[in-house]
């Protein structure tokens, strides 16, 4: 029920998109394309956090870092009895020439993800679970609600 709740009040203030413009702060930052990429990617990360619980998510890890190893898994969840290592890619979509979200998600990323995994699995004493890697992908215009695209099982960890 908070789940529901708390998507319900995060899509609302979704409505008219999760990335900031130049114009849409006063703070000097703001001008910075490179801080505003990271506010709408925290944003976005905080939007997927509500529609994963929304969706039956049991998050147990958000942002998961192990010193000493390249990379970050964006949330650790159960869907069901299956563990889901989820990569969360938000894109302020300002032309339909841009590449997808998704497209971020190459080899290098995978293989990144994948080594996370394996720690996240060794560090937590989770010997042989079903597991899989999630994609949530997450295109915010201006103006509109951010449109999203999960995608379960979106690559296989045995090919890296």
């Amino acid at each position: 029920m908070l789940a529901r709740v708390m998507f319900a009040i995060v899509d609302h203030r979704a409505r008219k998109g999760l990335s900031e413009s130049a114009s849409d702060s006063s703070d000097a930052s703001a001008s910075n394309p490179k801080i505003r990429a990271r506010r709408t990617g925290i944003r976005g990360e905080t939007y997927a956090y509500w529609y994963l619980r929304r969706h039956g998510y049991i998050v147990v890890a958000r942002n998961y870092m192990r010193s000493g190893v390249k990379g970050e898994i964006d949330m650790v969840g159960y869907d069901g009895p299956v563990l889901a290592f989820v990569e969360v890619k938000t894109r302020a979509a300002s032309d339909r020439n841009q590449p997808s979200p998704e497209d971020a998600v190459n080899d290098e990323k995978r293989r990144n993800l994948a080594r996370m995994a394996r720690q996240f699995l060794r560090a937590r004493r989770i010997d042989s679970p079903s597991y899989r890697f999630d994609v949530l992908a997450i295109e915010t215009r201006p103006g509109a609600r951010p449109e999203v695209r999960l995608h379960k099982g979106a690559f296989a960890s045995h090919s890296y």
